[in-house]
């Protein structure tokens, strides 16, 4: 069956969506959960709630889904004990270094790669799958075909977004809000500023980063005729109303497989921006996704009666049985749940009836009165003596009585044991770091950049590809390693593995990896793998994963502070981001066709500008239509090589992607002999101010 999984960013939205039909809830508590603005969950809520939703047959996922300093690790280990403890049923998560940590501490508790993960291939799922999760959620970009690949060849669990907001950035991909403000999405605190206003040049009142709210409601006995576990409902910040109205709208579609007019009425209702898409879902990508909300009068009528459907009782949610048995001298009775759960209680005795004796049909009847709880009797069985009667009170009593025991029981947490984490031992790296230089296009290979010799070069996998020679002569010179892009699907796969293949016969050992789908992909065709910044490694238990994966180095997260650098251990050799404009969003839909209705992305990098003239400038990524958004402000850190050589890294790197040789040599140059600082054009990005 299809579950439905609800959001609940309070107790209040909790009920709601129990009350209205979800099989399964997601909350978070305390810090580290990517909605921190929800109101949340205190450790003592928590056991509560897991309480409600038990008894109900709900089942309840704990988000951990933010990147964790290794100094916040005691209180993640605490709160991954507490929450097993009090009977949690998953963990959601996005960190490597936490994955290890679930496992360790509770590896009866199941654990779900997040949509933070950034996993669209089914190689990210076999990856996500050895490490020992059992469900992932997918990214919110794939269309219907390559879903139903991926779950006809999962081995896991697969979990897909149905409605809800939609970050314009893939999950887990966005530094927009860290870079603008220091309020980190990965670190739950994002500031939404793609709902901003932007204009392509100069600013202008145009939204080219606000998508519509996804809405699948059309599409349920499709996604689970495709095998996938899970729809998931997005919403921890909305109202409990918003929670209601939409719990309740999907649970209809799910159960009757239709949609009404009334039912997508109650969904507008609840909140659109401009109306809803399904534009991802369909491959249907373009200008008719995009749209803000617009303020309008909220309807008290209505929000009265998504209020009632959580505060009017209890909706009847669990089937359980009963057996009767009505003797002289004796009065049991026995209720059973799904699980199994049985809870006998012994009543008033009954009574020789003088008129009229209590027929089965009558006993039956009082029986089934389970209203004001959370259970419905789908059988009585009844074994009745003739000529006996029972008082109303006395059968209403028992039964209330013994589903109150029921009730205690489904409640009872399973004691289960929990261990220790294992330690990441201190490891420090080299006093003295390497420069290791990536770029953008060819042009940027200058000779002054050759003759330097850095210790790795990062050259584009397209660019590699396309000519053999040039390829083969630049690896008899440097070591080179192929960028292979941020984003790849399943369908892009085999184009990627031939080009991967090729370069390797023309000298190419190594591959600066970017997402989890293609460590295992670049390991098949024989290259060695660097992990890049976009795997957001930011603590020493995930660095320490990446050695496991056997990388032979890893990009650390740009949102940490230089000092949680120098204080993480480093189990391989680590690099770090010192020049460049910082990627800040990777888009499945092309910016360059959002302005114009073409796709020129080929032609000059275009701009974006914000209402406060700060400029984003737009570029491919690698040799796909997907868009990449720069920061306008460089990066710059070479001046502070002092700095950087007590950080324990092993190379910091240059990256270069809308300068031409000119600037790409200026910059060269000021490696050895550094260039002020200007604040006018540059940043220290997040090293020094660090993240929310």
């Amino acid at each position: 069956m299809l579950e439905l999984l609800a959001p609940a960013g309070s107790m209040e939205a909790l009920r709601a969506a129990v009350q209205n039909g979800a099989n399964a809830v997601y909350l978070g508590s305390g810090a580290f959960n990517a909605r921190q603005s929800a109101k949340n969950f205190t450790p003592q809520m928590l056991t509560e709630a897991v309480k409600y939703c038990h008894i109900r047959g709900v089942a309840v996922h704990l988000t951990l889904n933010t990147l964790v300093s290794d100094r916040e690790l005691p209180q993640v280990e605490q709160l991954i004990r507490h929450a097993a403890a009090s009977g949690v049923d998953a963990f959601i998560v996005q960190d490597l270094g936490v994955v290890r940590l679930c496992r360790q501490i509770a590896p009866h508790v199941q654990v779900h790669g997040s949509t933070q993960m950034t996993v669209h291939s089914l190689t990210g799922v076999q990856l996500c799958a050895a490490l020992g999760m059992t469900r992932v959620v997918l990214s919110r970009e794939l269309d219907r075909e390559e879903i139903r690949y991926i779950c006809q060849n999962s081995p896991i669990e697969i979990e897909v977004f149905a409605h809800g907001a939609l970050c314009m950035c893939y999950s887990g991909q966005c530094y927009l809000s860290a870079a603008i403000g220091g309020r980190s999405g990965n670190r739950g605190r994002c500031a939404q500023p793609c709902r901003q206003s932007y204009g392509y040049g100069r600013y202008q009142n145009k939204y080219p980063l606000s998508l519509k709210d996804n809405c699948l409601v059309h599409y349920l006995k499709e996604l689970e005729a495709m095998g996938v576990a899970s729809i998931k409902l997005e919403g921890r910040m909305k109202r409990p109303e918003y929670v209601a109205a939409v719990t309740g709208v999907y649970r209809s579609a799910i159960d009757k497989g239709v949609v009404t007019e009334e039912m997508m009425d109650t969904l507008y209702a609840a909140f659109n921006r401009q109306g809803f898409t399904d534009g991802y879902y369909t491959g249907k990508i373009g200008k008719d996704m995009f749209g803000i909300r617009e303020e309008t009068k909220e309807a008290p009528r209505w929000c009265k009666e998504m209020r009632r459907t959580y505060e009017d009782g209890e909706a009847p949610l669990v089937p359980i049985t009963m057996e009767a048995v009505v003797k002289t001298n004796k009065f049991t009775l026995t209720v059973t749940d799904p699980e199994g759960r049985s809870c006998t209680l012994e009543g008033q005795c009954p009574e020789e009836a003088r008129v009229s004796p209590m027929t089965e049909e009558q006993l039956n009847a009082r029986l089934r009165k389970t209203g004001g709880t959370p259970y419905y009797v789908t059988d009585v069985r009844i074994a009745l003596e003739r000529g006996l009667i029972l008082p109303a009170a006395a059968i209403n009593s028992l039964r209330r009585d013994v589903l109150n025991n029921l009730t205690a029981l489904r409640g009872r947490v399973e004691e289960k044991r929990l261990f220790a984490s294992r330690k990441v031992p201190m490891v420090t790296g080299p006093r003295h770091p390497q420069l290791t230089v990536q770029v953008t296009s060819r042009e940027q290979i200058t000779g002054r950049m050759l003759k330097m010799a850095p210790q790795v070069l990062y050259v584009p996998l397209h660019i590699l590809a396309e000519d053999a020679a040039f390829t083969h002569a630049l690896t008899e010179r440097v070591r080179v390693a192929a960028v292979l892009p941020r984003i790849v699907h399943d369908d892009e796969l085999p184009r990627l593995r031939k080009a991967l293949e090729s370069v390797r016969s023309l000298g190419v050992e190594e591959a600066l990896v970017g997402n989890l789908g293609l460590v295992s992909v670049a390991g098949e065709c024989g290259l060695r793998v660097r992990g890049d910044f976009s795997l957001n490694f930011y603590n020493s238990p995930a660095l320490n994963a990446a050695a496991m994966m056997e990388m032979l180095s890893a990009t650390v997260s740009p949102e940490m502070k230089l000092e949680q650098i120098r204080d993480v251990s480093k189990p391989l050799p680590c690099e770090l981001l010192a020049y460049g404009r910082m990627p800040l969003m990777v888009t499945e839909n092309c910016l360059i066709k959002g302005r114009t209705g073409e796709c020129t992305c080929h032609l000059a990098p275009t701009k974006l500008t914000d209402k406060t003239v700060a400029e984003f400038s737009v570029i491919k990524d690698g040799a796909s239509c997907r868009s990449v958004l720069l920061n306008g402000m460089k990066l710059y850190m070479l001046d502070r090589q002092g700095d950087m050589s007590k950080l324990g890294i092993w190379a910091y790197r240059v990256y270069f992607t809308t300068e031409n040789p000119k600037e790409v040599d200026r910059i060269l140059g000021a490696c050895e002999r550094p260039l002020p600082f200007d604040p006018g054009a540059c940043t220290r990005g997040l090293y020094l101010r660090g993240v929310e």
